[in-house]
């Protein structure tokens, strides 16, 4: 069999008002009167859909959030740099990367294996053009079975172990409850 089956890798699925809203500073044309709502579709047909529009409807949109991406892998804040000293190289015992892409949002740190989600507030982690709160994205996160933590500049660099402390007990926890 395959060894790699693209089914069992399918990315989060990126709101549709989201890419519209993306679309729209490239082309603000507006879309054609009287397009009606599709009718309701197969979950398969939804995957389907969804892998392919990952791979194929918006590469503009991928390469964006890349190159922001990397942008802020090499302009890390201050807390940023400090909370990547305990979580790089598996030392909490999980492996973490860093402003990695999650659907149209890009995370300040991910832990793959246990779809945890740490962000740092007050750092950029989305493209200027898209004004989504930190709530919206939570909630988008954890609807796609993501853990999200949140912390402040504030907390890391004034109280970094209470802050290593959270994500140990929350890593330890999310492992029971694989």
């Amino acid at each position: 069999g395959m060894l790699f089956d693209p089914t069992e890798h399918l990315p989060a699925k990126i709101p549709e008002e989201v890419l519209e809203r993306i679309r729209q500073i490239d082309s603000p044309t507006q879309p054609p009167l009287g397009e009606e709502k599709s009718p309701k579709r197969s979950f398969q047909s939804l995957k389907e859909e969804s892998y392919f529009q990952y791979q194929m409807a918006d590469p503009l949109l991928y390469e964006k959030l890349k190159g922001y991406a990397n942008h802020n892998r090499k302009n890390q804040t201050e807390s940023e740099s400090l909370l990547w000293t305990y979580l790089q190289r598996k030392q909490l015992g999980e492996a973490f990367r860093r402003q990695h892409i999650v659907g149209c949002f890009i995370a300040d740190f991910a832990c793959i294996n246990l779809k945890l989600i740490i962000e740092v507030d007050g750092g950029y982690h989305q493209l200027p053009e898209q004004t989504i709160s930190d709530n919206e994205r939570t909630d988008w996160l954890t609807s796609q079975g993501f853990t999200v933590l949140r912390f402040s500049n504030e907390q890391i660099n004034s109280d970094i172990n209470n802050v290593v402390k959270t994500i140990k007990e929350t890593i330890w926890t999310l492992r029971n409850n694989k």
